[in-house]
């Protein structure tokens, strides 16, 4: 008995460890002793100066880091519930979206003082950033604030007033992506286990694909724009699971880490990053409808949070503080 409660134990181990080919080399923990429990949400990314932002959610934080030294440099406080963010790199400010203050705080990204806040609902969350027209999309999701709807509000970050409006039927919604060829927009709706698609220069609903034969809650999300596939990360159970952008169908699912919030597609390695609790779940796209697991990382407990930045071979998860454990952020770089 002994012996073979030993090799189970043992088994379990190397399936935890890393091995020698895996696509993700831990090259730096940044360590964040005065951080408390709770988790983290998501990161942006200043490759001119070099630094990352990181929204410490539940510290009512922003972390800064120097991207060369890997280091904390600054840390930004006057928030309570920050979740997701854009840069602009060309206005040297930053954008936080406050889910609890109902704001986006604007923030001078020189001196880190506020310049300014648009009023957005109760229950912002989640975001994604159109580059040509310089509009953040924000997720307001109704059963944060106690309302049967959730909308998207669309705010134009040049004038720094909200444009637009789009209604969405459910109380749970989670990530947007944005497609660059087209005006269409793939909406998680996470309350009903489905992918919607909306026009955003009309706010028409376009098109409704289910997922639910395949998994529950979706939440984290990518876009492979080239192949016309879109990539969602659902919670019950963990799922990677991969749609065509042209008829809405599920080409391929894989069982993934649990509890996703961030996924991203490197359309140079045609990789996936599925970061999830205790593990970043690696697939390499071997066409279009099929996929590969790589690697399987292990990272810590709730350490969903994650960010890749290509052009310097690196990729971030925040860990957040839990039991003995203090939070830290873990630099990887990627393995090709």
């Amino acid at each position: 008995m002994k012996t073979a409660i030993f090799a189970l134990l043992f088994s379990a181990l190397l399936i935890a460890l890393p091995s020698k080919d895996s696509p993700l080399k831990l090259v730096h923990t940044i360590p964040l002793p005065q951080l408390h429990d709770g988790d983290f949400d998501h990161f942006a990314a200043d490759l001119k100066d070099q630094r990352l932002f990181s929204t410490a959610e539940e510290n009512e934080k922003v972390l800064v880091f120097d991207l060369k030294t890997n280091k904390l440099i600054h840390t930004i406080d006057g928030l309570k519930a920050p979740h997701s963010m854009v840069y602009r790199s060309d206005l040297n400010k930053l954008f936080v979206v406050d889910g609890d203050l109902g704001e986006i705080k604007i923030y001078n990204a020189e001196s880190y003082k506020p310049v300014g806040t648009i009023k957005v609902k109760e229950g912002a969350d989640s975001s994604t950033y159109d580059p040509e027209t310089k509009y953040l999309y924000v997720v307001e999701t109704g059963k944060d604030a106690h309302l049967p709807d959730s909308h998207i509000a669309i705010v134009d970050t040049t004038s720094t007033k909200q444009v637009g409006d789009i209604d969405i039927n459910c109380d749970d919604v989670e990530a947007v992506r944005l497609e660059k060829s087209s005006p269409r927009m793939f909406v998680n709706i996470r309350g009903k286990a489905e992918v919607q698609v909306y026009d955003r220069k009309t706010h028409a609903l376009m098109a409704t694909w289910s997922i639910a034969d395949v998994g529950k809650k979706p939440t984290s999300m990518a876009l492979d724009e080239a192949d016309h596939r879109l990539f969602v990360g659902t919670r019950e159970p963990g799922k990677f699971v991969v749609l065509d952008t042209d008829s809405g169908k599920v080409v391929a699912n894989m069982p993934a880490a649990a509890m996703t919030d961030d996924m991203v597609y490197d359309a140079a390695q045609k990789r996936i990053y599925f970061a999830g609790s205790e593990f970043v779940d690696v697939f390499q796209q071997q066409d279009a409808d099929h996929y590969q697991q790589i690697g399987k990382v292990p990272t810590a407990f709730r350490a969903k949070t994650a960010i890749l930045i290509p052009e310097l071979n690196r990729y971030y998860v925040a860990v957040p503080h839990h039991a003995n454990e203090s939070a830290q952020v873990r630099v990887y770089e990627t393995v090709e």
